[in-house]
């Protein structure tokens, strides 16, 4: 019988066998080896080392499949966090950097570096500048504490604006990120339902057992998280879709398909807001409305928008259908209760108390505690100082205590700036089914923007990315407005290229 040759070519068989023995031998004694001190983590981190070396070679390859993967991991991560002991916000990280690394190593002398001269980026590095500054705050207590918040605070505002002005400046780009996000939001909902109607998993139990009920089983009644990080982030998260999509629905030029996506996100978005039992999320989409009816300039739109928004204010004022319904009755009663809710009325009282322990030392009053000084951070790298103990619940009563009164200042004056700055930027653009995706987006940030007020949602993921990603393509308005039209604007996005 004629024996088989060696896949190498080796003219010694016999040799070659061996050394093939040899190596699976020693590859086997060394993850025995890993198994034995890490259990199964082990190979988990080894499966884990090889796929993350192969993506990170691609990514640097294709910049833009960077965005997206950072764009699903955002959004879907801290929900896996559930299943894979990894830590998702460090990876989300990792790979904005490698996008970056991706876009700049190969052609940083052939880039347009003035694409990226926007308004929106110069806010961003003022902002992270200052944040970059609270490293030096004498009133820190922790510069590891620093290292972890601070990448929510201001580096991915820092990262992503610029990139996406730099890299995904185009209608199919625009296109890709809209439909990303939507099918997403939809997938989110869904999962929400499961949990409410089929039950939830043994790893979202053990997730509520090891600290979350508190926050989640309130009751009786488990406010729904899907698989967002919390509760109060997948309803801000599903309010803010609602209010983009819902916007993109109502536009003049649409197929009929694309006003059935649309239309489907929206609903779903509703739909995960109010399963969610997040209160203070009904802000998105009552600012989105408002921001709308004036970027709109239809009078039409404008008194329809304005009959709705009245039929809702009724419905939960003055009616009583629908108070079996656990949800609806939360969103009523804290309608109508308004500051007079027991939650509330502890979020009062806790302002006046930072108010007068920032009052007591003028260093501290003028430029906070320190970033990563409040809430989980605190706990974790301070967990003896006054602050770390201190519940801020609101994204700007956390940036008060944290960076202070010039902080909030900064920060709350650029956002004004920059919302303005949008407008007007959507006011002119002509193309009527763009102008209603910038109106959404414009819309969508608002809705944040007024949210973050009862929770701390913009410095999470994945609004903070969406925002910013937001932000960036109303700075692009005029030149998305200006680029000759083409198939990728009316239909279903390609696979984008370099």
């Amino acid at each position: 019988m004629r024996s088989l040759s060696s896949p190498i070519g080796s003219s010694s068989p016999g040799w070659t066998t061996s050394l093939q023995l040899a190596l699976v031998g020693g590859a086997a004694i060394g993850l025995g080896g890993v198994c034995a001190r890490l259990g199964l983590l082990g190979p988990v981190l080894l499966v884990a080392l090889v796929g993350g070396g192969a993506v990170a070679a691609l990514l640097l390859q294709r910049p833009r499949l960077g965005f997206w993967a950072t764009l699903l991991l955002a959004i879907l991560g801290l929900g896996l966090k559930r299943y894979v002991p990894v830590p998702m916000g460090l990876t989300v990280d990792s790979l904005l950097v490698l996008t970056w690394i991706g876009l700049v190593v190969p052609a940083a002398d052939r880039l347009d570096w003035h694409k990226a001269n926007r308004p929106a980026t110069w806010a961003a590095l003022l902002w992270m500048a200052y944040v970059g500054l609270q490293l030096f705050n004498p009133e820190a207590p922790s510069r590891l504490g620093w290292a972890y918040a601070m990448r929510g605070v201001g580096l991915h505002f820092a990262l992503v604006v610029p990139l996406v002005l730099l890299l995904l400046d185009r209608r199919r780009d625009l296109d890709w990120f809209l439909t990303i996000w939507f099918v997403l939001s939809i997938l989110g909902t869904l999962n929400g339902l499961r949990q409410k109607f089929i039950g939830l998993d043994p790893f979202e139990w053990q997730w509520l057992r090891d600290g979350a009920a508190v926050q989640h089983l309130l009751f009786g009644r488990l406010r729904i998280f899907s698989f967002f990080s919390d509760a109060g982030q997948f309803g801000a998260a599903q309010g803010h879709v609602a209010v983009v999509a819902g916007i993109m629905t109502l536009g003049r030029e649409l197929t009929w398909r694309r006003r059935l996506f649309y239309g489907l996100t929206a609903l779903c978005g509703v739909i995960g807001l109010f399963i969610s039992g997040t209160r203070g999320a009904i802000a998105v989409p009552f600012l989105g409305g408002v921001t709308y009816l004036v970027l709109s300039k239809n009078w039409r739109a404008i008194l329809l928008g304005v009959a709705a928004m009245a039929v809702a204010y009724g419905f939960f004022m003055y009616t009583w259908i629908g108070s079996g319904v656990y949800q609806i009755q939360r969103f009523r009663m804290a309608l109508r209760n308004g500051s007079d809710t027991p939650s509330m009325q502890v979020r009062l009282r806790n302002q006046e108390r930072l108010a007068r322990y920032m009052k007591a030392a003028p260093v501290r009053y003028a430029i906070g505690g320190g970033i990563g000084s409040v809430g989980s951070w605190g706990r974790r790298f301070s967990p003896d100082t006054w602050l770390a103990q201190f519940p801020p619940d609101s994204w700007y009563v956390r940036l008060w205590a944290e960076t202070g009164t010039v902080g909030l200042g900064l920060y709350l004056a650029l956002w004004a700036l920059l919302m303005g700055y949008g407008a007007v930027r959507v006011w002119r653009v002509r193309d009527p089914e763009l102008r209603q995706a910038l109106i959404g987006l414009h819309a969508g940030i608002m809705g944040i923007l007024m949210a973050s007020y009862g929770n701390q949602v913009l410095g999470q993921l994945p609004t903070g990315i969406l925002v910013y990603a937001s932000l960036a393509y109303l700075s692009l308005a005029p030149r998305l407005d200006a680029a000759a039209p083409d198939a990728s604007a009316s239909s279903a996005p390609h696979t984008p290229a370099r």
